[in-house]
């Protein structure tokens, strides 16, 4: 569709849609890139019209009308300049986006959904690091007395199978040590 855009206008520029669709970083930076570089060396600069684009025909009647954000007002500016406008957004807030009641419980859930993991990490943390204790107190006594590595029903042997046993159905991940050389998304 891309390829079919261009002809039309004219650009000679292959869409590379193999490479593109592999997803790797270096050829997607690449087509942005060039894709920024025609912006900035054709755009005419000033607002964009979108009833004069569609020469008066209006909008279509599944589409709803966009506010101006501030981005467009306080990019114009930079789009006279030939380059791309960094200003972000206005974001909507609940009352303008309409969302406001389950908006704000949503944030409300959301913010209590992390002080729970927040509770939960330190927990975790806490009894690994107790466990981790009783690991290094028994490798010390059985450093120290070899006698007790040897016996199988000694409490020790029990204390460390409990220690290292896993649930049925876990399983340990093998670390192969084989890493991607390329990025991939």
């Amino acid at each position: 569709m891309a390829t079919d855009c261009f002809a039309k206008h004219q650009i000679d520029r292959l869409v590379p849609v193999e490479s593109l669709v592999k997803c790797k970083m270096q050829d997607n930076l690449e087509f942005l890139q060039w894709t920024k570089r025609f912006w900035d060396q054709y755009y005419p600069g000033g607002e964009y019209d979108a009833v004069a684009r569609r020469k008066g025909a209006g909008a279509p009647a599944a589409a709803a009308p966009t506010p101006t954000t501030s981005a467009r007002t306080s990019g114009a500016g930079a789009a006279r300049r030939g380059t791309t406008p960094t200003a972000a957004p206005a974001r909507r807030t609940g009352a303008a986006g309409g969302g406001g009641a389950a908006s704000a419980a949503l944030t409300q859930e959301l913010s209590q959904m992390k002080e729970t993991v927040t509770g939960l990490e330190r927990e975790r943390d806490f009894y690994f690091s107790k466990l981790r204790d009783i690991e290094l107190l028994l490798q010390q006594a059985c450093e120290e007395d070899q006698e007790l590595d040897k016996d199988e029903n000694s409490l020790v042997k029990q204390v460390q199978a409990i220690l290292y046993s896993t649930e049925e159905g876990f399983e340990i991940p093998a670390d192969d040590g084989v890493a991607d050389d390329q990025e991939t998304f």
